[in-house]
């Protein structure tokens, strides 16, 4: 029988203590020298199983202060399931024509609740942005956006008409690596009537998502309500 590599035995029981609540969410994980020594291994080593989990959402580094859990990814007690397929609705129907009209582009301070998901104080400033995705000049997607300032600068009108993965990706030149995404029904709101232009008893399936970049830091949170008789969700579950 193959034996697991080492790094993949220290990535399993970090997420193993992660997901078991064995590390503190406001303070960094123990630093790679101290985990070489647990684990009887190499700094290298221990590097790559803390690659994989940042790779995967759970831990993010932070530069001089040490790697911490993505507080996002144990909302609720659980890890949630990571897609590494986050294009934007741009680059998921390509080939049709995508517009976006811009319904609110502000600047503010998060609630506690969007500080958390970001991984940020409430006194980080955020853009607050809530565009109409029309696709072949029907409507399709209302998505309500949170962003950092700091961490996405730059935001326009010009860029919010366009795709902003694609500035995030091609004018910043970050690295976006996946998502947490929770998908639920609910009934249309007044947004929801006004501008996708549902019924009052059309359902309406929202997706709730944090995207992180390659580094495990989240910069964006984000709803998307759409129209139910547009989009087909399709999830595959792998074994490890």
């Amino acid at each position: 029988m193959k034996t697991m590599p080492k790094y993949e035995q220290i990535s399993n029981e970090i997420r193993r203590r992660i997901k078991e609540g064995v590390y503190s969410l406001d303070t960094p994980i123990p630093d790679e020298i101290s985990l070489a020594e647990e684990f009887g291994c190499s700094r290298m080593t221990v590097k790559r199983a803390l690659d994989v989990l940042v790779s995967e959402g759970l831990l993010y580094r932070k530069r001089g202060h040490g790697t911490f859990i993505v507080k996002s990814a144990m909302l609720d007690g659980l890890v949630n399931v990571v897609s590494n397929e986050t294009l934007g609705l741009t680059s998921l129907l390509k080939g049709r024509k995508v517009t976006s009209q811009i319904i609110t582009f502000e600047v503010l301070f998060p609630s506690d609740e969007v500080a958390a998901h970001l991984c940020i104080d409430t006194n980080t400033p955020v853009y607050h942005l809530i565009r109409l995705r029309n696709v072949d000049g029907e409507p399709y997607v209302i998505e309500r956006t949170y962003m950092p300032v700091h961490l996405i600068p730059g935001l326009n009108e010009t860029v919010l008409h366009g795709s902003i993965y694609r500035y995030i990706t091609h004018e910043l030149g970050l690295t976006i690596a996946g998502s947490h995404r929770k998908i639920r029904a609910d009934k249309p709101n007044e947004l929801d009537r006004q501008y996708l232009q549902c019924a009052p008893d059309d359902p309406v399936l929202e997706l709730e998502q944090v995207g992180f970049l390659n580094n495990g830091e989240p910069f964006e949170y984000s709803f998307s309500r759409h129209r139910y008789d547009k989009f087909v969700f399709v999830t595959v579950s792998t074994r490890r």
